[in-house]
């Protein structure tokens, strides 16, 4: 264990009364300087003849004098040195390179030989920065810089060896490209397992080609589109778009009314045939209540479609639909037969159409436009117009207006009955039983079907049969009775003046009326 106390003790002031202590009072005693012992003077003394804490400045030693030159190889003298006789630094001014032109030398200056960046000898000094007024006055300006042409002109300018080593190198690339390609497609048409290119291959054809026996669709499609007609219809407010079929050669064409209703308020009417050439027409007449119309157009080369039997059709039977659907003139879809006397309300559409139809049912195509063409059977013969097509119930209410396979054409006997009218008085007269009705079925009061009778018109052949508001009709000339539509297609089927049998349930019972049908 180190002992610290007797550390302390040197360094502790000696005991009063000791040698070592000063009195009290007294003065501090001088120090003794120690003797500098020989090492020590040599090792941090100053140098001999120092007698002072700093040295005198003494004078910079003189430069070594520089190493003499040897004397150059004489061949070097020669082409380097300076003009025999000549001792200073610079060659002095002489006339041009060649010694014949006169005149000062572009290389020289009168202040060339005190110019101190010509004189390899004369010491570097700063100077004043350079400025466009220390230019020498006689200096010639400098030449202007050349313009792009006479650059590239100067870049492509060849000596005559040159051009003759690049016309060789291209034509040698040339030949070495086209050689090289041959001899890769040649390699190439040899070594691989089927050639990609053949210059003498034939593809087969078709034997016989194809054939269009009477009675295909190709053939009937030929006979009847030069007797279709594109219907165009323009309003200040509205234009549109249907069909129509040439029934006679003194210009009508057969169309449906709500094709061409629009325009007998302020309209014009335009007929575009098959050939695409056009003339405007004339509305005849229209009937709301069967939506027929007729119009007219003056020209003498007309094709006539042939009009047909309606009554003979069967379910199953193939036709042909003809028309402009969207638009699109000269279109054929083909299809059968899928229902006959089916009831069809024909309303609205921005006419005056008000009817009910006893409607052919087809899955022919059928779409916007169609309206007013020709329903066509296998012999090309027309056996309805083309009036409506069912639509499919979409989502938020709305409907679709494109073809789902069910459209609806009018019996062409019908039709030709209501042309032949229209044509001849411009108006058609229909029968009438005097009476409003309703569909049972629409009333949900009982689970049968017939037609209930609301109003029974005052002296009208209903009213003189006996029939009572509240009875229900259920067949005519014993053919049953739907629905309200149904009605209407039975009396529509005979003429003015006919006398029709009605059976009537009234309150359960039983009774068949007799009526005279009147003219509406």
């Amino acid at each position: 264990m180190t002992d610290y106390r007797a550390q302390d003790d040197a360094f502790r002031p000696p005991p009063p009364g000791s040698p070592q202590a000063q009195p009290p009072n007294s003065s501090p005693q001088p120090l003794v300087k120690p003797a500098v012992t020989p090492a020590v003077a040599s090792a941090f003394g100053r140098p001999p003849g120092v007698d002072s804490s700093f040295g005198r400045l003494a004078p910079p030693a003189p430069a070594p004098a520089p190493p003499p030159y040897a004397a150059p190889p004489p061949a070097v003298a020669a082409a380097f040195g300076r003009p025999p006789g000549s001792d200073d630094g610079l060659d002095p001014a002489r006339p041009y390179f060649d010694g014949a032109a006169t005149g000062p030398s572009p290389w020289w200056h009168d202040s060339a030989l005190v110019d101190p960046w010509r004189d390899p000898v004369s010491p570097a000094s700063l100077g004043a920065p350079p400025s466009m007024e220390d230019a020498e006055p006689d200096a010639e300006p400098a030449a202007e810089p050349a313009s792009a042409a006479e650059r590239a002109r100067r870049r492509w300018q060849l000596p005559g060896a040159s051009l003759t080593a690049l016309a060789v190198i291209l034509f040698s690339a040339v030949v070495l490209a086209v050689g090289g390609g041959v001899t890769g497609f040649a390699l190439a048409e040899h070594y691989s397992g089927s050639p990609l290119f053949d210059k003498h291959v034939h593809l087969t054809e078709a034997t016989p080609s194809i054939e269009r026996p009477p009675g295909s669709v190709a053939d009937i499609a030929r006979k009847v589109l030069p007797s279709v007609v594109s219907i165009h219809v323009h309003t200040p407010q509205v234009d549109g778009t249907g069909s129509g079929v040439v029934v006679s050669d003194t210009g009508y064409i057969l169309t449906n009314n709500h094709v061409v209703s629009l325009a007998a308020s302020g309209g014009t009417v335009r007929v575009v045939f098959n050939d695409q050439s056009s003339t405007p027409a004339r509305i005849v007449g229209r009937d709301p209540k069967t939506d027929l119309a007729v119009i007219k157009v003056e020209t003498k080369t007309l094709t006539v479609a042939r009009l047909g039997d309606s009554s003979k059709l069967v379910v199953g039977d193939a036709v042909l639909a003809v028309g402009s659907p969207l638009d699109l003139p000269g279109t054929v879809t083909e299809g059968i037969v899928s229902a006959l006397d089916r009831p069809v309300h024909l309303a609205g559409e921005g006419s005056d159409t008000n009817a009910v139809i006893d409607a052919i049912q087809t899955d022919a195509a059928i779409n916007p436009g169609n309206s007013g063409g020709p329903l066509v059977d296998s012999s090309g013969a027309v056996v309805g117009i083309n009036s409506a097509i069912a639509t499919a119930p979409g989502t938020n209410g709305s409907s679709s207006s494109g073809n789902i396979g069910v459209g609806f054409a009018i019996p062409i006997n019908a039709a030709r009955a209501v042309a032949g009218q229209l044509i001849r008085t411009g108006h058609v007269v229909h029968p009438t039983l005097g009476v409003n009705t309703r569909s049972v079925t629409d009333l949900g009061s009982r689970g049968d079907s017939g037609a209930q009778v609301e109003d029974v018109v005052a002296g009208g052949p209903a009213a003189k049969a006996g029939v009572h508001e509240g009875d229900v009709i259920v067949a005519v000339d014993g053919i049953p009775v739907g629905s309200s539509d149904a009605l209407q297609v039975a009396v529509g089927k005979h003429q003015v003046g006919d006398q029709i049998r009605l059976t009537v349930d009234r309150r359960g019972a039983t009774k068949t009326l007799a009526a005279t049908l009147q003219s509406d």
